[in-house]
């Protein structure tokens, strides 16, 4: 019993000092005491975070004004407080006030909730990569149909391979999907066997990949990294292992990258459909 409170002592004390929050936590992946969303890769990201904060400012104000409303109300009227209850039975203007303002503070929400729908769900003109993900039991296949078509597997590494890779425990792949940075990418899913989700929280994006249907995303990392996501449709037995990993390179490196998989794949670079600008 005194070694069990000995060990809270010390837990306590960790957390006051601040010891085990003011590690960096990593990019791309969730990390230990995370209370928030990941760190925003993308501009998108970054504006469903500014949306999400204002939204916790306006439910925490609605929350604290109810509950101030209740405790006035149990104290004042209260049957000690006013044994002789009133017998008004409307009022014009809390009827007006209580119709107007929630009205008012959903126009609020609205309007930037419909200009950040618009902006994720509509695929910009100027796109210049385009990659295709198809979802497997239980992996991930990836094409280029831009740089030759060449494609490959992305499968879940075990935990001794991700220790000896430095890659997080259950997110780690064997295959990146390797795109370019200040890039516009367009990612079109599919599946062929059971409904799965591509997500990337970093990027701010989750779409559906459904047999027999193309869905399609898009997104622009500015700066290279590693970023990490999985699969968010209960799709069966292996659900819990389906990590995504995006690699974000240099204009230069991928381009290498792409001549490395097109020489693999004994594609010529003639074949490449598509150059990237």
């Amino acid at each position: 019993m005194v070694n069990r409170f000995a060990k809270l002592a010390i837990l306590a004390a960790s957390l006051m000092s601040g010891a085990a929050l003011a590690q960096t936590p990593p990019t791309g992946q969730p990390h230990a005491w995370g209370i928030d969303f990941q760190a925003p890769a993308t501009n998108k990201m970054a504006d469903i975070e500014s949306f999400h904060v204002m939204l916790l400012y306006i439910i925490v104000a609605v929350s604290v004004f109810v509950l101030i409303l209740l405790i006035w109300v149990m104290v004042r009227y209260n049957r000690r407080a006013n044994p002789v209850p009133s017998k008004t039975t409307h009022n014009t203007l809390i009827e007006v006030v209580w119709t107007v303002v929630p009205v008012a503070i959903l126009v609020v929400i609205a309007i930037p909730s419909f200009k950040l729908l618009y902006a994720n769900e509509r695929i910009p003109a100027d796109i210049e990569l385009t990659i295709k993900a198809i979802g497997k039991q239980w992996y991930w296949t990836y094409e280029y149909p831009d740089n030759g078509n060449f494609t490959f597997d992305a499968n879940m590494l075990s935990d001794e391979a991700a220790a000896a890779a430095g890659q997080p425990r259950l997110l780690a792949v064997d295959n990146f999907v390797v795109v370019p940075e200040d890039t516009k990418v367009r990612l079109i899913v599919t599946a062929d066997a059971v409904i799965h989700a591509w997500t990337v929280p970093a990027f701010g994006v989750k779409i559906d990949a459904v047999p027999g249907r193309l869905n399609e995303l898009w997104f622009e990392v500015p700066e290279p990294g590693i970023y990490y996501g999985q699969c968010s449709e209960l799709c069966g037995a292996r659900h819990a292992f389906m990590p995504i990993g995006v690699k974000v390179v240099t204009k230069e490196d991928y381009a290498a990258w792409v001549a490395s998989q097109q020489a693999a794949a004994g594609i010529a670079p003639a074949e490449q459909t598509a150059a990237l600008r």
